[in-house]
């Protein structure tokens, strides 16, 4: 059996590439070793850009409807609430999106399998990979099946989404630098009643160990995720909720009523060295791993698996070079090598031991950090951050130009104005915007390649987000600026597209 596209691994990363993938006609197989999908879920934040990318194929409101947008932050001081910081508008004209929201990964996950079979696909569970050799045109995968049967395989191109342990990246080679955290990390989904059970997110600052409370979209259920390093983290197989419960009950006056279920697991902070090698691709935790701190993971991966696939699916098509494929390595693994850096470096902090360490997170930290999200240029670092939506790929191969204060490998800004939502308008394809007027040049231009143009009327709100009346904005499918140019010159798009031997049109 040979097909386009092999995906190792059905967790959110393999399955958003595989919709994705699918949405642009590339058949693809996904396989698991799983007998079936998780039923417990460590990963909990849907970010702001995961839902901006979601929107692309409909999935933003499915995913909105079911989950918990969380009102606020309480950081807690000897048993009681030292601050609660509002954050359901965080990012307030920033995004569509511009609060914290809770969505459970197993629900997540369910969400995007019926998704996918929607389209016809199915994950081939208790299918496990064995071995991969490159083989000119193509990748030959050694599968074991689900009665311990040898399959042979053959795809063009075969992406790793397989976690941390991932075989897809062992056979990229190079290495996966970093470490292991020395805390125990344990998560509990419990029944719970009592003042942290209200719909907020709760941290508690007495100790050097984390801990957390995350509401559900259940009402009186929560999840736990905290650490503990003293002698219990030597024997996390034999750690039981009991363990670890009394702090929540006694810091946090937490009554609980049912525990649904708990787990430990250990954490590591690595990026591996090649996302590419060849034909083989890897996303998600098989590319980097890091401290759960800020909820990036799981969104990282949707956004590798996001990056990728319109790549493939272009060169798959054979209208562009082999070359765009690279772009991928030196998009996202820039941008994972800083979110390790600091995701370590926020744990570190929030876990840091001794008197001085203890007085900053207990008597500064529920000062100074209410006082600073009041600023709104603090308060829109912080979203943006968290968001996911400040992700550029400036430098990158594939960005070019500048236009006001939007430059080649940003995300589009959101402007809203009445009637004039420009993200109404993203889909799987390359488009140009203009803000104010587009010459008759471009629009025969666009209308000969098949590339949507849309104009909109220029107003203040363009203004304020950076965009420059008149000028030429070529989006990429994935939503990202390629080229901006001031001129809103129709050459300038043609040398874009010349100049990366991309040939248009596609998928109009």
């Amino acid at each position: 059996m040979r097909c386009p596209v092999l995906i190792v691994g059905a967790g959110p990363t393999g399955l958003v590439l595989a919709l994705w993938l699918t949405a642009y006609g590339i058949k693809v197989r996904i396989i698991d070793k799983a007998a079936e999908p998780g039923t417990t879920s460590r990963a909990l934040a849907v970010q702001a850009r995961t839902l901006e990318l979601y929107e692309q194929l409909d999935l933003a409101q499915a995913v909105v409807g079911h989950a918990h947008k969380v009102p606020a932050m309480a950081l807690w001081v000897k048993g009681a609430p030292a601050a609660r910081v509002p954050v359901m508008e965080l990012g307030r004209g920033l995004t569509p999106y511009p609060f914290v929201q809770i969505y459970p990964q197993d629900e997540h996950e369910r969400l995007l399998i019926a998704a996918l079979e929607a389209r016809g696909v199915h994950v081939e569970r208790r299918v496990e990979l064995v071995g991969l050799s490159q083989d000119g045109d193509h990748v030959r995968a050694q599968l074991r099946g689900p009665a311990g049967e040898e399959i042979d395989s053959e795809a063009e191109y075969v992406v790793g989404c397989d976690g941390a342990r991932s075989r897809v990246r062992e056979a990229i080679g190079g290495g996966f630098p970093g470490g292991t955290y020395r805390h125990l990390f344990y998560v509990a989904d419990v029944d719970a009643a009592g003042p942290v059970a209200n719909g907020d997110l709760h941290i508690d600052l007495d100790e050097s160990d984390f801990l957390a409370v995350f509401p559900l979209a259940d009402a009186g259920r929560v999840r736990l995720i905290g650490t503990v390093r003293d002698e219990r983290a030597d024997r996390a197989e034999r750690l039981t909720f009991d363990d670890v419960s009394n702090r929540a009950i006694e810091h946090l006056r937490l009554e609980v009523r049912r525990v649904n279920w708990f787990s430990t697991y250990h954490v590591h902070h690595r990026v591996t060295e090649h996302f590419r090698n060849g034909r083989l691709f890897v996303a998600g935790d098989a590319a980097h791993i890091h401290s759960p701190v800020g909820g990036q993971g799981m969104n990282t991966g949707i956004g590798d698996a996001v990056n990728l696939a319109w790549k493939l699916a272009m060169v798959l098509d054979g209208v562009a070079p082999d070359a765009l494929l690279d772009s991928y390595q030196a998009e996202r693994i820039g941008f994972a090598r800083r979110l390790v850096n600091t995701t370590d470096r926020i744990f570190t902090f929030v876990t840091a031991e001794g008197p001085i360490a203890r007085q900053v997170r207990t008597r500064i930290v529920p000062v100074v950090f209410p006082r600073l999200i009041a600023s709104a240029a603090f308060r829109d670092f912080v979203f943006r951050t968290v968001s996911q939506i400040g992700i550029r790929y400036r430098g990158s191969p594939l960005a070019s130009g500048a236009a006001g204060k939007v430059h080649g490998g940003d995300r589009l800004p959101w402007v809203a104005d009445p009637g004039q939502d420009n993200f109404r308008t993203l889909d799987l394809r390359w488009q140009v915007h203009a803000y104010g007027s587009a010459g008759s040049d471009l629009a025969r231009w666009c209308d000969a390649h098949r590339v949507p143009l849309h104009v909109f009327a220029y107003t203040d709100a363009h203004a304020r987000a950076g965009l420059a009346r008149d000028a030429l904005y070529l989006l990429r499918p994935d939503t990202y600026v390629a080229l901006a140019d001031r001129s809103g010159d129709v050459d300038a798009l043609a040398r874009y597209f010349a100049t990366r031997d991309i040939s248009l049109p596609w998928r109009a």
